[in-house]
């Protein structure tokens, strides 16, 4: 005989019964049988039903207390709605079972299509979040992943001493000193290439030797073994400047804005020595106007005395960004080898071109960046965005084929093919 499993039923009928006596499962599942027999019809007869698999198999379950008969009926159906309602009532037309009363009531009949849609929807959830998280970055994160992967490959070994340090310390008329190596990679990252690392709290003779013929600064922990290291160095180097990350940092782990903040912040080293020779403790470094290190390339427009009048503001136009003949030409043919390409080149200061991107994500490489651009020709508009994404990165001109922006201060030049005729 063939019987429909509950699994691939539509609908499932549940139903409560009550006996008045004793009865065990064959007698109530017989009663189910007999007594709905030729009530519906040869069409809806459960035996036939069930021959057919139009009826699965019928579970009962029941247990007995003060001398009655408790249980549940529970018939999966493969009809339709109506066919499956029609079995259901037909159920509550029983009323003896065996030589008792008994009491049939259909609690309820469930679409198991609904019961799965649920399951499906939550699984669905479940595997989309998981989707979410393990997809790939967007064009700015993988654009900062690499630019800073390259930079960490420039750490370079230097002096007898094997000491860690930027690409631009042999260069470099200003370098700084730090502690370790981690401090070197960081700073690296945020675009600082002139740092050195002393590796230990002993000063190295190498550290000595570079600071007779470059100015120095010294940049430590803001914690007690950073103030011991500054201590040394004083003692045993040429050094100009010091300068220490916030109390409780390290320098490792700052960010670009606490890096530059830093560095702007730094005091002299004779301040210091005084300091140290009256056995009182360092003083935090105050914001001054400091002579910048040379490879953060930090140009800040001068403070006027008095703030200008609103005519005075509008007759004053700022001061523009000076662009030499050989700039010109080269950005005019940069400009005219990118026409129709949608793209962008990203150029230092000595006019070589770091690298070529789409325009659609010259915003976010200008933001991953940070510093070390000194220009950007792109094919196609400056924009607002973009022109505030240059200058929060310092760059020093902006050329593309027009400008719906004028220039954000006096710091970044805006300019379009026109302009280099």
């Amino acid at each position: 005989m063939a019987k429909i499993a509950q699994v691939a039923a539509k609908y499932v009928i549940h139903a409560a019964i009550e006996i008045e006596g004793t009865v065990d499962k064959p007698d109530m599942i017989g009663a189910i049988f007999g007594q709905t027999e030729g009530l519906l019809g040869s069409e809806l007869e459960l035996r036939e039903l069930q021959r057919s698999g139009r009826i699965g198999r019928i579970e009962v379950t029941h247990e007995i207390k003060s001398g009655k008969t408790f249980g549940t009926i529970i018939i999966p159906s493969s009809l339709d709605k109506a066919e499956t309602a029609i079995v259901g009532a037909a159920l509550e037309t029983i009323q003896r079972i065996g030589p008792c009363n008994a009491k049939i009531k259909v609690t309820k009949v469930e679409d198991v299509r609904v019961s799965k849609r649920t399951l499906v929807i939550s699984r669905a959830k479940e595997l989309l979040k998981e989707l979410m998280d393990s997809s790939m970055p967007d064009s700015g994160e993988l654009a900062q992943e690499v630019a800073e992967s390259v930079r960490v490959m420039e750490v370079v070994e230097i002096t007898e001493d094997r000491l860690p340090a930027g690409p631009g310390v042999r260069d470099s008329d200003d370098i700084i000193i730090v502690e370790g190596r981690a401090d070197v990679v960081n700073l690296l990252k945020h675009g600082i290439k002139n740092a050195v690392a002393m590796n230990g709290t002993s000063v190295p003779q190498g550290i000595i030797e570079l600071c007779k013929g470059k100015e120095t600064t010294v940049f430590v922990d803001g914690d007690r073994g950073g103030d011991l290291i500054l201590k040394e160095l004083l003692s045993v180097a040429d050094v100009d400047f010091i300068t220490k990350a916030p109390d409780g940092k390290e320098v490792e782990e700052l960010q670009m804005k606490e890096i530059h903040k830093a560095l702007r912040a730094r005091m002299p080293a004779e301040q210091a020595k005084v300091e140290i020779a009256n056995a009182r403790p360092l003083p935090k470094p105050h914001i001054g106007e400091r002579r910048p290190m040379r490879e953060e390339r930090i140009e800040r427009p001068r403070r006027e005395e008095r703030r200008p009048t609103r005519s005075e503001s509008s007759e004053r136009r700022p001061s523009r960004v000076r662009i030499s003949d050989d700039e010109k030409e080269s950005f005019k043919g940069i400009l005219t080898e990118q026409v129709g390409t949608r793209g962008a080149s990203i150029l230092d200061s000595e006019m070589n071109i770091l690298g070529k991107i789409p325009v659609t994500e010259l915003v976010s490489t200008i933001k991953s960046l940070g510093t070390g651009i000194y220009a950007v020709v792109l094919d196609g508009p400056i924009d607002r965005e973009l022109a505030e994404a240059g200058e929060k990165a310092h760059v020093r001109f902006l050329i593309g084929t027009e400008a719906k922006v004028r220039p954000v201060n006096a710091r970044v030049q805006i300019l379009t093919d026109k302009d280099l005729e």
